[in-house]
Formats: C-alpha cells, structure tokens, sequence
C-alpha cells in the first residue's frame, strides 16, 4: 500500500530514471549484456527513490556527487550530465533509431534546434567531425545566424567535445576496433542481429538496420551501420560501420573499406589509418 506522506521524488530525477528504464528495456530487446541492462534498472530505481534533485546535486558538486550516488558509476554519471546539460540523450537516440543530425549539432553550445537544422540542410554535414571541418573552412560562417562570436563559441565547444573523444578513443587499439567491425558484419550478414527502424530516410518505417552490442576487455561497444547522408549518396550503408564505445570513456569511430593505396580493400578505421596499416604488416609478417 502507498504511503500517502511519502514524498513524490524531484521530476528531474523521475524523468531520467524513466530514460533509464526504456534503455534497459531497449538493451534487453537487443540481446545485450545482462549486466548492462541490469546497470540501467538500477540505476533508474536509486534516482526514482532520490529525495535530492540530480539537477541540484549536479550544480552543487559536478559530476563527483553523482557518482557518489548508489549504483550510479561513471557510465551513467556520463548520461545524466548530459541529459542535465543537453535535455538530450544520445545513447537513447541510436538505440531508438531516432538520432539525427540535427540532435547532434544540437548539443554544442550556441546550436539550438532551428539553426542545427539549417546547417544540415545547407551544407550537407552529419557529424560533429564535420562540423569542425565547416566551422574552421570558412563554411559555418556562411550560414544565416552565424556571426563572428557565435562562430568562435562553437569551435571552442566542438574543440572540448572533440579533444576528449579523441584522446579517448585513441586509448583503444585498432585490432579491437577492427575485431569489433568484424563481428557487427559477420553477424548482420548471417541475420543474427536485432534490427530497428532508423526514422532517417526509411520513409516506409522498415526495420532494417542491424544493432549490435558487444564487450571487449570491459568496454562496451555499440555497431551500426552508417545512416548518413553520405552513405546513402555513395551507397555505402553495408559497408560503413560505426562504431560507438559507451563507458566511462566516450568515442566513436567509422570503419570502411579502403578504395585505394596500401590500404585498399582492407578494412580501415578513419583517422587511425597509419596503425591500420602497421596492424595489417604485423597480419602479414606473422603469416609468413
């Protein structure tokens, strides 16, 4: 029986707690890690139970008070600041099928939705990668709504965002990366995976596109193959896969099949193509 002098906990709390939920559930749904989905449900019944708002706890003491919080470690702790910060959760986005450019350029500072759909239209971008290619090759600053301080504001928040990503991913070796992209399209080939139903260019709402959740050596790893404009223009989207690590680190990196050079016909992760190459010299030498 309820107690009628309970108090009903803070609405920020609640509403993440219920994001947390439809993850695991989502999770569940895609043959994840039980452990994974078990990570999310508890953590959705300690803020459900949380007298203390997550939004006041987060002001008062950063990221380290809620970490402090039961059963809520750095993953999670990672979720909540940016749904706290962002009113955004990009994992939920992928999981659901709903992430869009737009909710990425979103998230930088200074983009609020009108003006991240402008950018994609005009300029064609889907990534933040991007987006810093736009805003520092004089195109960004063509765009309507664009002056020199909101510019500036933007390359310094993609600068942040981008450098902890970077530095990030670059921890993890490009042989798991590739071992990671080897089972996505081993498994999606053979129909072993879940699919969901992208809300970009599926006019018809097919599920269609393969999910994959995986571990290697503690990390987890979320596959799918690009829905970019891009791949769709090149007609790539069996070929290019994402790859999202999201723990306590953050990155994401794209794999491809490189079309020419040293590299061409190898499978090869953007931007970490000299140790894709010293990865496929060490393959051949120790065949010999």
């Amino acid at each position: 029986m309820t107690d009628p002098d309970a108090a009903t906990p803070p609405a920020p709390n609640l509403d993440i707690a219920e994001r947390f939920r439809e993850v695991a559930d989502l999770l569940e749904a895609q043959d994840a890690s039980p452990f994974r989905v078990r990570a999310y449900r508890q953590g959705a019944s300690t803020l459900a139970q949380l007298d203390q708002s997550v939004e006041d706890l987060y002001g008062e003491g950063g990221r380290e008070a809620l970490k402090d919080l039961p059963t809520i470690g750095a993953s999670l702790t990672n979720a909540i600041t940016e749904m706290l910060e962002t009113g955004q959760w990009r994992f939920l986005e992928r999981l659901e099928g709903t992430a869009t450019p737009e909710s990425i350029f979103g998230q930088v500072a200074s983009i609020g939705p009108e003006l991240a759909e402008r950018i994609h239209d005009q300029l064609d971008i889907d990534t933040l990668e991007e987006l810093e290619r736009a805003a520092h090759d004089g195109r960004l600053a063509e765009v309507e709504g664009f002056g020199e301080r909101r510019l500036q504001t933007v390359k310094e928040s993609l600068n942040a965002r981008l450098r902890r990503r970077r530095s990030e991913g670059a921890a993890v070796p490009v042989a798991e990366l590739l071992d990671v992209d080897r089972e996505y399209r081993r498994k999606a080939a053979r129909d072993e995976l879940r699919r969901i139903a992208p809300r970009r260019f599926n006019p018809e709402d097919e599920a269609w596109l393969p999910i994959l959740h995986t571990e290697r050596d503690g990390r987890h790893y979320t596959a799918l193959y690009s829905n970019t404009a891009r791949a769709h223009e090149l007609d790539k989207t069996d070929d290019w896969v994402v790859l999202y690590l999201e723990d306590e680190q953050q990155a994401q990196w794209t794999v491809v099949t490189e079309p020419s050079g040293s590299l061409a016909g190898n499978r090869v992760v953007r931007g970490r193509e000299a140790e894709c190459q010293r990865y496929y010299e060490a393959e051949t030498e120790a065949e010999r």
